[in-house]
């Protein structure tokens, strides 16, 4: 693998990391001063010290128990990782999904930007009873 690849997926896995930890012990060397992270309900982080911000007040209100990397694409200044993530929040709820993060980088290797979009990972079929949908009596989640 290409050293530059190596280097993306090392940082990658470092800011997953931080997340598992609860720790802010890296994020200004992995995100360049003018990020952009947009989360997948929502909510848009404008440069590095409103996500450090977002990073440590959300850990204040829950934690991650699990943000699993499944695969990895890359393409010129972008990567593309597939993963499974989990969360367990301090009032008691959870949350657990599929998703991918779009990343941009530098030429310094620093993320750029990330947009994150997430799936539920409760699938079933809707035809399974036949020609006429069966949906799943609840609320669509937020991503």
């Amino acid at each position: 693998m290409d050293n530059t690849l190596h280097e993306r997926e090392k940082i990658i896995r470092l800011w997953f990391d931080l997340w598992l930890t609860g720790r802010d012990s890296g994020i200004a060397d992995i995100f360049a001063e003018d990020v952009v992270y947009t989360e997948s309900w929502g909510p848009k982080y404008e440069n590095r010290a409103t996500v450090q911000q977002w990073f440590a007040e959300w850990n204040t209100r829950g934690r991650v128990v699990a943000w699993d990397i499944v695969q990895f694409f890359h393409k010129d200044n972008q990567t593309v990782v597939e993963w499974h993530f989990k969360c367990e929040m301090n009032d008691g709820s959870a949350e657990e999904f599929d998703g991918i993060s779009v990343i941009a980088w530098t030429p310094e290797n620093m993320i750029q930007s990330i947009r994150e979009f997430g799936c539920n990972c409760n699938n079933y079929n809707p035809y399974q009873c036949g020609a006429e949908p069966q949906f799943k009596d609840e609320k669509a989640k937020w991503f």
